[in-house]
């Protein structure tokens, strides 16, 4: 069985590969630190296995398995440091979770599933169990940072803000503001980073502005054919002529 590792931590992608030398059955063909390189690899070199970090710098693990052309597809195993219940709902045979950080007896478990799994067992599964993946993916981000922090260093302390109570979040010079129904967390970070890691709750309106739909409350349309969000703490965001399309599809409109 060929197998392949895709991880953006360096010290996460050592820590499988040496625990794959003691499996005989299974043949390391390469490791990947990023999805671009991790499609390619995949669609080139047809693993049978992949373990896939959920979240990396440049795309998720969803977004990585969308492109992959293959067939038959590998089986996936997913690499992860969140641990909610919609991840645990989807612990099946055909793949399996290691939640991070795993403990060696964790991982030979999940390998020892692996081995015991038909290919064509783990290819009927396949397709359904990541049809429901993106299904719940899409519906606002269930699966991927519904628990993830994002961390704010405040003094002599970091702050953990919970993206379910950010309301929007606007650029200032090389900072980025993050309003919460009763705080505003400064944190030195681009709008890009934070709208590629973000999960579909969160919509880019402005080249300045990224906001929560949960939070939008009404739509003003003018004379002009421009429109502004009116947040729930009552704040109006203009909805840039470059993202008016997306905004209103993704908001029903």
């Amino acid at each position: 069985m060929k197998a392949l590792v895709i991880d953006d931590e360096e010290l996460a992608r050592k820590r499988v590969l040496n625990l794959l030398e003691d499996i005989s059955q299974i043949e390391v063909i390469g490791e990947c630190s990023n999805g671009k390189t991790a499609i390619k690899d995949i669609n080139d070199l047809k693993p049978d296995l992949i373990f896939l970090d959920i979240s990396m710098k440049d795309m998720n693990g969803f977004e990585v398995l969308k492109n992959v052309e293959i067939s038959p597809k590998p089986i996936v195993i997913f690499v992860t440091a969140y641990d909610n219940y919609a991840l645990k709902a989807f612990d099946v045979e055909a793949f399996d979770f290691l939640l991070k950080p795993f403990k060696d007896q964790r991982f030979f478990k999940t390998i020892d599933k692996v081995l015991k799994t038909t290919k064509a067992e783990a290819n009927s599964t396949f397709e359904k169990r990541m049809m429901e993946f993106f299904h719940e993916y899409s519906r606002g981000g269930t699966i991927l940072n519904s628990v993830a922090k994002i961390p704010v260093k405040q003094g002599n302390k970091t702050a953990l803000v919970d993206p379910s109570e950010i309301l929007y979040i606007q650029a200032s010079g090389y900072y980025a503001e993050i309003f919460t129904g009763s705080k505003k967390y400064v944190l030195r970070e681009s709008l890009n980073n934070l709208d590629e890691n973000l999960d579909s709750r969160f919509v880019r309106v402005h080249r300045s502005t990224i906001l929560n739909m949960n939070f939008v409350k009404e739509i003003l349309h003018s004379d002009y054919s421009e429109i502004d969000a009116r947040m729930a703490d009552g704040k109006l965001l203009r909805i840039s002529k470059s993202h008016k399309k997306d905004f209103l599809e993704k908001i029903g409109i």
